[in-house]
């Protein structure tokens, strides 16, 4: 079955942000999500969930275990599970990622500072 974002489940989260589930299995989950200028995520860690974030288009600030990562379109970084990590859109435009997750992460977030 073909899977876009005009056919996935939509979420908004964060301050205006959105999340399509392209994949969402008990096993794996692929999401699409978009994040305007100036916002970020919570700082957290997942207990079992290895992620691995893609730049589709735009430029992603990554903070993991407080080292910082700016990510263009055509690079990624993985994120272990029990690594803090958070995401930030520090551009001007628009940022669109790949959030790929095994096991899924929802419910196997935890805060931090």
């Amino acid at each position: 079955m073909t899977i876009s974002k005009d056919t996935a489940e939509h979420y908004l989260w964060g301050q205006g942000c959105d999340g399509w589930h392209l994949v969402r299995t008990p096993e794996l989950s692929v999401i699409e999500e978009r994040m305007p200028p100036g916002t970020s995520e919570a700082r957290h860690y997942h207990v079992r969930a290895r992620q691995f974030f893609y730049v589709l288009e735009g430029e992603l600030t990554m903070e993991v275990e407080r080292s910082f990562h700016t990510l263009r379109a055509g690079e990624g970084v993985e994120i272990a599970p029990g690594m803090a990590h958070q995401a930030f859109n520090r551009s001007g435009s628009d940022v669109r990622f790949l959030v790929t997750s095994h096991p899924p992460s929802h419910g196997d977030r935890v805060a931090c500072e």
